[in-house]
């Protein structure tokens, strides 16, 4: 399976969850070696420091950008004090919008999915797959995924605001953002410790994730930009009640 094509398999059954899916051998690839002494200690205080610089998050509006080999982008405004957030996804020349206000949720898309129109639709939150995970609650409202890549981090070092290491893509999970499926024959060799770099700004807060190419697995990009900046949503006039035929279809169970 090509690149441009697993991409665009994943993208069309999880919409706002970013994926790629990879091919390789099934199971039975080695752990990482335990960090240990010295190591250790410098990998928790390089990842302390991005756990840290992901507390804006539930503290002020930010803007997030994803992007997966230049083919799956997303771009999304939150706010989770005044619960307003917004979220485009595009991917080969399909997008798909998705609205939250309080906790109303709409979502409107150009996938040609089974039973789903391409009209405004008004969601109902209860029947939203838990890995959609669309909500402002806390743990569940990051659009960049930040900590999923942050736990799946294997070793790391931190140079002043930059920070570098190696993460294990397998252990990244399924959620908002930034997610590594395996294809039919598992993850490639190597996905348990594919490099990284983060960068902090003057104020600590993480503005930039990066995963380069590497063993077959896609390059990816996270950034955080416009903090506190005001996050405006408006209701989509004339939404219908999403029909029955789309929950099924959202996140990676779809």
């Amino acid at each position: 399976m090509t690149r441009r094509a697993a991409v665009a398999a994943m993208f069309a059954v999880t919409l706002l969850l970013l994926g790629c899916s990879v091919g390789a051998r099934t199971g039975g690839e080695p752990a990482p070696a335990p960090t240990t002494g010295a190591e250790a200690g410098t990998t928790t205080q390089a990842t302390e420091l991005l756990k840290s610089g992901t507390e804006f998050i539930d503290q002020m509006s930010f803007r997030s950008d994803i992007d997966i080999a230049s083919q799956v982008t997303t771009l999304a405004h939150t706010d989770i004090p005044h619960k307003r957030a917004d979220s485009t996804v595009s991917a080969f020349g399909r997008v798909t919008e998705i609205r939250m206000i309080d906790n109303e949720v709409y979502l409107k898309t150009e996938l040609d999915l089974p039973g789903v129109g391409h009209e405004w639709m008004k969601l109902d939150p209860a029947r939203v797959p838990s890995d959609f995970a669309l909500s402002f609650a806390p743990g569940s409202n990051d659009p960049g995924g930040s900590a999923r890549l942050i736990n799946a981090i294997v070793s790391a070092r931190a140079d002043g605001p930059h920070i570098t290491g190696t993460i294990d893509l397998t252990r990244v999970g399924a959620g908002n953002g930034i997610n590594f499926r395996p294809g039919p024959d598992g993850f490639p060799e190597g996905a348990r410790s594919n490099a990284f770099s983060a960068t902090l700004d003057a104020d600590g807060r993480l503005v930039s994730f990066s995963i380069p190419a590497a063993n077959g697995m896609p390059n990816a990009t996270l950034r955080y930009s416009d903090f506190g900046a005001p996050v405006d949503v408006v209701r989509p006039q004339g939404a219908v009640p999403a029909p029955d035929a789309l929950y099924p279809q959202l996140g990676l169970s779809g």
